[in-house]
């Protein structure tokens, strides 16, 4: 368990050769984030194009994985085909622990294989099997056909596998992770498509062995008791993030129609949290290593014969795609927005990427920018059929507009015109419409992603325009939240794990010179990682928002325009001064 080098699995696909190597660096990069991005520096090139064979597809896990409850995320990092830059997505599952008992800290895919392929490692064993039969698959029939045709595994097997929009090459393509958590951000499923991976079965067939003293002992079951027995993580179990829909539309601060409005009270009814816990929920489920179980599995059902006989599906939800396949899209039924997300597992397409799309093709067609020559269907708010239809139009690049708004809605948007009220925040927007320092931080996030620093919350909790202590907050929350993803921690779990909580886990784990090098290790990941970044071609200042968010109105009034470009503008600064290391 407290071996300081990495052990690090490489496999080429063209040549398929692969190798172990054990690779030092365990004080100052720990895991995750920082793994990744040790292990960039090391087989990635900043200086080639993201679909090059040789540019490597990451998935890394952390040193208290295994070993400590929601330490359950694995960290995926490439080159991003949205933006050819330097990315990070994670995901839950069963992942992080399949991969620690392979005996493995990452995985490095490199090179490309010569006929559509599934990739199968273990502790003793890779496989590399021809599945052209599988092109064009949807994620769920792929997980299913690659669950019968690898050996048998349990709970420490893990699949991820790619739709249709993963080979055809959409930007917005994700990896469906053991069917409900996806690597869903910034296109890691053109990367694997682009390689000619359909999927990866990591076999965690090997063992391990826990600590058996009293210090492990004792702080893993303080952990255990804040994790379970206090409030701190009853509400990811109860309604979980959908609470958010309710929240936010009270706010006004929840994108409705491709945000021209940030609430509706009427509408909010029939899809916020209490809704789909009372009509839709089947289930709740968790990912591998975790106590809580924050995923809700809610049910959908389809009609397919004449006596009335339905099919039941299971499709998991949270509240960014309820907020993406709902409110985004004017739907306000809430097994209505479950179907379009089951098309949307179904293509395997990021939720959020195409939901935000979408609403902006469907503003987009209102205004005569676009007709159903481009759009093959007539787009309206609330037609949630429309959407299915379109989602799965989007997920197989059924025409040139398709498959161009498949690479970012901003992208269509400057073939078609409609670049002002395109709702993307770097990649497109998360819900989260709270004003000012959330639009300036996901913007210029590190994964254009809510959690990379908490600016949603900020937002909901200041009225005053105080530039210098926005963009300090901003700059001094990133480093923790590096740390917990190289534990790798899932994010809501990070009241528990405090630095000093961190500092103990990892001492009883043997990692006491790890241990001794938190204060700096957060920063110096942060640092590194925009540093790749940077380097990939990141500049802040070419990164322009839309009009739209100029025009939205939360509980604290109309967005101010001048403290938004101030305030993006010193942020920018203060990150590359970070990564000058001014």
């Amino acid at each position: 368990m407290n071996r300081l080098h990495f052990r690090v699995l490489e496999v080429n696909l063209s040549t398929r050769h692969s190798k172990v190597h054990d690779i030092d660096g365990r004080v100052t990069a720990i895991g995750g984030s920082g793994l990744a991005a040790l292990l960039f520096d090391r087989f990635g090139r900043v200086d080639l194009p993201w679909n090059e064979e040789e540019q490597p597809f990451i998935l890394a896990i952390g040193p208290l994985t295994g070993a400590f409850p929601l330490m359950s995320k694995t960290v995926a990092a490439f080159k991003s085909p949205y933006h050819d830059q330097y990315t990070e997505s994670h995901a839950g599952g069963r992942s992080a622990l399949a991969l620690k008992f392979a005996g493995l800290d990452a995985l490095v895919i490199t090179g490309r294989a010569k006929k559509l392929s599934s990739l199968e490692i273990g502790s003793r064993s890779i496989v590399l099997k021809d599945v052209s039969f599988m092109r064009g698959m949807d994620a769920y029939a792929a997980g299913k056909l690659l669950r019968r045709t690898s050996r048998g595994g349990s709970g420490h097997r893990s699949i991820l596998r790619i739709g249709p929009s993963g080979e055809i090459g959409s930007a917005m393509a994700c990896i469906n992770a053991d069917t409900y958590r996806h690597f869903g951000r910034l296109g890691g499923g053109t990367v694997l498509g682009s390689k000619n991976v359909k999927g990866i079965i990591i076999q965690g067939d090997g063992s391990f062995s826990l600590p058996e003293g009293h210090q492990y002992k004792k702080i893993f079951a303080e952990v255990y008791q804040q994790v379970t027995g206090t409030k701190m993580m009853h509400k990811y179990h109860s309604l979980g993030t959908p609470a958010n829909m309710q929240s936010l539309d009270d706010l006004k601060s929840l994108p409705w129609r491709n945000l021209q409005q940030s609430t509706d009270p009427e509408g909010i009814k029939g899809i916020n949290g209490q809704r789909f816990a009372d009509d839709a929920l089947l289930r709740n489920g968790a990912c591998s290593g975790c106590p809580v179980g924050c995923i809700h599995i809610g049910y959908v059902r389809e009609k397919f014969s004449k006596d009335n006989r339905y099919l039941y599906r299971q499709v998991a939800y949270d509240y960014e795609p309820l907020f993406s396949c709902g409110s985004m899209l004017g739907i306000t039924d809430a097994f209505a927005v479950l179907n379009v997300m089951d098309v949307m597992e179904k293509v395997s397409l990021d939720s959020i990427s195409g939901g935000v799309a979408l609403a902006w093709a469907t503003e987009a067609f209102e205004r005569g920018l676009i007709s159903e020559k481009e759009t093959l269907i007539s787009l309206a708010f609330g037609n949630a059929e429309g959407y299915r239809q379109a989602a799965r139009l989007l997920g197989t690049g059924a025409n040139d507009f398709y498959r161009l708004l498949g690479q970012g809605t901003l992208a269509a948007a400057r073939e078609y015109g409609g670049e002002e009220f395109a709702c993307v925040l770097g990649q497109e927007m998360a819900g989260y419409a709270t004003g000012e320092l959330y639009f300036a931080a996901q913007s210029l996030g590190f994964r254009h992603s809510h959690l990379d620093t908490g600016g949603y919350s900020y937002d909901q909790k200041h009225n005053e325009k105080d530039v210098d202590k926005a963009a300090s907050f901003l700059i001094n929350d990133e480093p923790g939240r590096c740390l917990l993803t190289s534990m790798v921690s899932c994010l809501f779990a990070r009241s528990v794990y405090t630095p000093e909580v961190l500092g103990e886990c990892l001492s009883s784990l043997g990692y006491d010179e790890v241990a001794d090098q938190l204060s700096s290790a957060g920063e110096r990941i942060r640092r590194h990682r925009w540093q790749l970044r940077f380097a990939t071609g990141f500049v802040p200042e070419d990164i322009v928002l839309p009009k739209r968010y100029y025009k939205v109105t939360t509980w604290k009034g109309p967005v101010d325009a001048e403290y938004l470009d101030t305030l993006r503008c010193e942020y920018g600064r203060r990150l590359t001064r970070l990564v000058k290391n001014e």
